[in-house]
């Protein structure tokens, strides 16, 4: 029996999962699929919904952790036209949840536009920034929304205005199955200044950062008034490692997957960091990253 009768040609099945995620672990999906509209992401939604099926929605996997066992759901993926797309009207900018977030920061520093340049450097999609409320010193991706189009486990379609969404440290009340698409609002400065500010925050993430081609994941949430690199490096986890997992020599609070790593290195070097965290500071640090 097809769970996915009439929507075969955006559904797959058996789809390894590991090219999806910035770890570069995973096992397979029983089910994969790229929606070319919003009906048909509805109609996916609730044809798995119908069969009882476990559905996640997956961006540009940069901060998840995917078990090597797989996924025994569905997976979607918000990576055609549909919900791809920037465009900017006056002072504000509309995109896909689907939409790269570097293209989206890009965009709206040539407009001119305050406040996104502050996030330059950090991957992800548009929806999975808005859902954790990616955050840097100088502001918040939520800070900005005005609007947000969401996709319950139901399927049904959601406008949540800005009254109705709540935004905390690296957390949302848009904990909806899917963000479809957002609105925003900045205020203006000469893009000269904003894209000169983006090039040297540019320039000092990337320098702090894991090398652009090594597969990785930023693993705690800061705590209280330091950063979660202050607490690893006080505490000296540089070094840690768990089988193909390892502790970045450039920043702690990355965790760099080697060719053959597992979720269970993963997750092993988690624990093993978190341990030596606390027994050397009595902190108990909270992960970032999504572990499925």
């Amino acid at each position: 029996m097809n769970l996915f009768a009439g929507l075969e040609h955006v559904v797959q099945q058996d789809v390894l999962l590991s090219p999806y995620n910035s770890l570069r672990i995973g096992g397979n999906a029983a089910y994969f699929a790229v929606p070319t509209s919003h009906s048909e992401l509805q109609a996916v939604v609730q044809q798995a919904r119908a069969a009882n099926l476990s559905v996640r929605v997956l961006g540009h996997g940069a901060n998840v952790v995917i078990p090597s066992s797989g996924w025994a759901g569905l997976v979607i993926q918000l990576s055609a036209p549909e919900f791809t797309g920037v465009a900017v009207n006056g002072n504000r900018m509309t995109a896909g949840g689907g939409a790269n977030l570097a293209h989206f920061v890009s965009l709206a520093a040539r407009e001119g536009f305050k406040g996104p340049e502050q996030l330059v450097g950090i991957p992800g999609t548009i929806g999975g920034a808005l859902h954790v409320n990616t955050s840097t010193n100088g502001g918040n991706i939520g800070a900005w929304v005005k609007q947000a189009t969401v996709l319950t486990a139901a399927g049904d379609v959601l406008i949540r205005e800005h009254h109705e969404m709540n935004f905390s440290y690296r957390q949302s009340s848009l904990n909806e199955l899917a963000i479809v698409a957002a609105e925003f609002e900045f205020e203006r400065e000469a893009s000269e200044q904003v894209l000169r500010r983006m090039q040297k925050l540019w320039i000092v993430r990337k320098a702090k950062q894991p090398m652009l081609d090594e597969p990785c994941a930023y693993v705690f949430k800061d705590h209280g008034g330091s950063t979660a690199t202050q607490v690893l490096t006080k505490a000296g986890v540089q070094g840690l490692k768990s089988g193909h997992v390892e502790v970045s020599d450039r920043d702690p609070n990355f965790f760099v997957a080697r060719q053959g790593a597992t979720s269970s290195d993963f997750l092993d070097l988690v624990q093993k960091t978190k341990q030596q965290v606390q027994d050397r500071s009595g902190l108990e640090l909270e992960l970032a990253v999504d572990v499925w």
